[in-house]
């Protein structure tokens, strides 16, 4: 293990323990995926809170890691090869944290591209569209006068969830029997979208038999509830 001190990043958010994974976040939808994961796999780590108040994310110490300044990022005293790794993007640190531990990532080479297949799913699809729907909803955009951006994103809103819904007629998670990276990647925006959006009646959510199902199972998960409401908010 590499000392963390030569990162910039730990200067404004130093290190009480430098030997575990270092987490810079916020407990947003896409924040959330990570500590989540970390909680579900058991590695130890040390969350920091990135203010959005303060605008954090736009620090010259937080663009060191994230140049593109969204949370969550993740800095691994122990990474590949004994070496220190910065990663962002919430994808891509599901992936390498379900590589790291061995964990809710299929090692079957049809399954692992399968459960990949529905991370990018919400990376790609079900993030973005939620979020815009958000911001015409519950944001600045309700006050708009002409509707038709919003109705946009509802309209794609209720088409991935009718995906969604297709997906787990029959099945416990995702991939099934299986608990993965990819259900820790959707279900929270999910949540997302009907609580702190409130969008359920607008999305006609209820309709969805499958859907409020899998939610009510991944919002029981233990590590879930932990995770949700990391890094603390002061």
């Amino acid at each position: 293990m590499t000392s963390l001190d030569k990162f910039p990043i730990t200067q404004k958010w130093p290190a009480q323990h430098p030997e575990r994974l270092q987490l810079y976040s916020l407990p947003t939808p896409n924040g959330v995926k990570v500590s989540i994961m970390l909680e579900e796999t058991g590695l130890p780590y040390e969350p920091h809170l990135v203010s959005f108040d303060t605008n954090d994310q736009t620090s010259p110490a937080f663009l060191s890691l994230n140049p593109n300044n969204k949370i969550p990022a993740i800095l691994d005293p122990n990474g590949p090869g004994g070496q220190p790794l910065a990663l962002f993007e919430s994808g891509a640190i599901l992936v390498y944290l379900a590589e790291k531990t061995g964990q809710f990532l299929p090692r079957d080479p049809a399954a692992r591209y399968e459960t990949l297949q529905w991370l990018m799913f919400q990376m790609g699809g079900v993030g973005p569209m939620f979020g815009q729907l958000g911001f015409f909803h519950k944001f600045a955009g309700k006050d708009f006068e002409d509707k038709r951006p919003r109705d946009r994103y509802v309209s794609e809103a209720k088409r991935l969830l009718a995906v969604l819904n297709q997906r787990m007629a029959g099945r416990e998670w995702i991939m099934g029997t299986d608990y993965t990276i990819a259900d820790i990647a959707i279900w929270p925006w999910v949540r997302n979208l009907v609580g702190f959006y409130g969008a359920g009646d607008l999305v006609g959510f209820s309709d969805f038999a499958e859907l409020p199902r899998v939610l009510q199972a991944f919002e029981q998960r233990p590590a879930v509830q932990r995770g949700l409401n990391i890094p603390a908010r002061g």
